[in-house]
């Protein structure tokens, strides 16, 4: 691309003007952080349904390329979606206002709920509301993860191997490996697109990024149990690449195992609250920072995760925009989209084993994927509430 060229594309760009206002993409998130139930593999299909589909803010190139970016990049997707969405038309203002919308409705959540739990000792309602939450958001997460498949993959038989191939190893490893993401990325370009004279400089640009920068956000109280947080946590957002819910066996290992921070029912009990409450399931992190050092220990443990999210996401952005439509580009970026739908899918089946625990869960997962398939434009909070209402009132009845 010559340098001409280039420049008349940057100046179209300034010439055709957002059909939304950025007031209007940051009320959309804040409502989708304070609604959107069904963890990271929903709320990325919200975001396809409400700003692609029917709102026509974000067009499907631009909506991969961020797909494609939170799947590379380390850190939470759904957030990392979110943020890049932000960054399309209005760059790191939008990128950081969308983040801040986002996030900060489940933050004041957990930390509410972080409240509740440490005054009255425990959460035990949580296990019932558990019971009929966990096996409603499989049937809410199969949905999306279909509508995605047949969206993003359609009939490419190229696609539908990349996909094939990473929806078995996920449920197989129980993990998604980041390395398979760049590989499926890479096939897809060497097939449709073969290299001449391109350079993959761009996503490069993710590497050099330096964390220990998030220490900065450390407040005062207890500097050395808040630094520890901050380190901690720090490292949990830099290098846990998938959705959400990987950061799980990552915080086990060093909350409850090495640190000691909290115990067993403690730590189930956090990832209980990820789940019940919307918006992105990583915000766990607040629960267990104020279970360990109160409201300074939920702010620390939020930042040090989603800032390296954050700035994983703003630094390859630029070039993911510039160079995002060069056809080796597009190429790897639906090599990298099919293998993170493949990958969201045989989530679907890792969740399902530990939601779907007797017929009853059984029973309300197949009702809830039959509900929403027959009455489209059905708000998921309705099918999150009934089935929090069911929960309280079988779980007492069948486990006594």
């Amino acid at each position: 691309m010559t340098d001409a060229s280039q420049a008349e594309g940057e100046t179209t760009e300034m010439v055709v003007k957002p059909p939304y206002t950025l007031w209007q993409l940051v009320l959309y998130f804040l409502r989708l952080g304070t609604l959107g139930f069904g963890g990271p593999v929903a709320l990325v299909g919200y975001m396809r349904r409400d700003l692609v589909e029917q709102r026509g803010w974000i067009t499907e190139s631009d909506y991969k390329e961020g797909l494609a970016l939170a799947q590379l990049a380390p850190g939470p997707m759904a957030a990392q979606t979110a943020i890049y969405l932000g960054y399309v038309h209005y760059r790191i203002w939008g990128a950081t206002l969308v983040g801040l919308a986002f996030v900060l409705p489940s933050f004041f959540m957990v930390v509410a709920l972080g409240w509740a739990y440490s005054q009255f000792g425990g959460l035990t309602w949580m296990q019932a509301v558990f019971y009929g939450v966990g096996a409603a958001v499989i049937g809410i997460i199969a949905i999306s993860a279909h509508k995605l498949t047949v969206k993003s993959v359609g009939k490419d038989k190229l696609l539908w191997g990349i996909f094939l191939t990473l929806a078995a190893v996920t449920v197989i490893t129980e993990s998604e490996i980041a390395w398979l993401f760049l590989a499926a990325g890479v096939l897809a370009w060497l097939v449709r697109a073969p290299p001449k004279n391109w350079g993959g400089g761009g996503l490069a640009a993710v590497a050099p990024v330096d964390l220990v920068q998030t220490s900065g956000f450390l407040t005062t109280l207890d500097w050395s149990l808040l630094t520890q947080i901050g380190l901690f946590f720090a490292k949990a957002g830099a290098f846990v690449f998938g959705s959400g819910l990987a950061i799980v066996p990552f915080l086990y290992g060093g909350v409850v195992t090495e640190h000691h921070w909290l115990n067993e029912k403690q730590f189930v009990d956090a990832v209980a609250v990820a789940m019940i409450t919307p918006g992105p399931v990583v915000i766990t992190v607040g629960f267990i920072g104020y279970l360990v050092a109160g409201f300074p220990g939920a702010c620390v443990a939020s930042l040090a995760t989603f800032l390296p999210c954050y700035l994983f996401t703003i630094i390859p952005a630029p070039y993911f925009k510039k160079y995002g439509k060069l056809p080796a580009i597009v190429a790897f970026v639906d090599g990298v989209t099919a293998a993170a739908i493949g990958a969201i899918t045989g989530s679907v089946i890792v969740i399902a084993k530990r939601s779907i625990v007797d017929i009853p869960t059984a029973l309300m997962a197949i009702a809830t994927v039959v509900i929403l398939w027959k009455y489209k434009k059905l708000q998921e909070p309705v099918i999150v509430a009934g089935a929090s209402l069911i929960g309280l009132v079988l779980y007492p009845l069948l486990h006594r």
